[in-house]
């Protein structure tokens, strides 16, 4: 499958930018992970071998990076597999 340019730039440009907020979800993910902030949230969570919310913060890096990759390569993968967006 090539990765053919399949958004215009307003699509690029909204990509990058919600990317870009993603990334910094997952900074204040991180610092309140690491802080233990707000520690009713944090406590609730159940133990497993990877603790929940370094997973979700994990996610949370994953999909921000990837949305502003999208951004980069003008290639969107909801429009690769048949959807229209509006953006």
């Amino acid at each position: 499958m090539a990765l053919e340019c399949n958004i215009d730039a307003r699509g690029k440009a909204a990509r990058i930018k919600l990317g870009t907020f993603v990334v910094v979800l997952g900074i204040i993910l991180t610092i309140s992970t690491l802080f233990n902030f707000p520690p009713m949230f944090w406590d609730s969570l159940p133990e497993s071998p990877i603790p929940v919310n370094w997973a979700l913060i994990g996610c949370t890096f994953f999909t921000g990076f990837f949305t502003i990759w999208e951004g980069r390569k003008g290639w969107c993968i909801v429009r690769a597999m048949g959807f229209k967006t509006k953006i």
